[in-house]
C-alpha cells in the first residue's frame, strides 16, 4: 500500500510540482492550500509524511508544525519544511517547532524523493 504524503503550500504551482514528483515515485498525495486547510486534513487522516511551506497566509508553516506536533493522530509524523528561506535562524525555529527536515525551493525532484524516502521509509 503506498504511503500518503500531505503537501501544504499556498502556491498551487508548488503543490502541483510536489504532487507530480511524489506520485511519479509511487506515493499518494493530499494537498492543502494553507495551514488551516492542512489541519482540517490532519484531524481526519493519518499521514506518513508532511511537507509544508514556511511562509503562508493565516497559519504559517511554524504554527502549522507546532499544531501537528500537538495532534494525537500525526504527532510523530515526519514534517519537512519546503521553503525559499535559507537563514540559519529560520532553520533553528523550524527545528524548535518540531520539523524533521528542511528543503529549499526551487527543489530538486530527485532530492525531494530521496529525502521523503529517508524520513518515511
Amino acid at each position: 500500500m503506498p504511503k500518503t504524503i500531505l503537501t501544504v503550500d499556498d502556491s498551487k504551482t508548488i503543490r502541483d510540482m510536489v504532487s507530480f514528483t511524489l506520485k511519479k515515485a509511487g506515493y499518494d498525495v493530499a494537498e492543502a492550500g494553507d495551514g488551516n486547510a492542512g489541519m482540517a486534513l490532519i484531524n481526519r487522516q493519518k499521514f506518513d509524511c508532511i511537507i509544508t511551506d514556511l511562509n503562508m497566509p493565516g497559519m504559517d508553516g511554524l504554527a502549522f508544525t507546532r499544531a501537528v506536533r500537538g495532534s494525537v493522530t500525526n504527532r510523530a509524523t515526519p514534517i519537512l519544511l519546503l521553503t525559499t528561506e535559507s537563514d540559519p535562524s529560520k532553520k533553528q525555529a523550524g527545528r524548535e517547532a518540531g520539523a524533521t527536515g528542511w528543503l529549499v525551493k526551487p527543489f530538486n525532484p530527485d532530492k525531494l524523493v530521496e529525502t521523503v524516502r529517508k524520513v518515511c521509509p
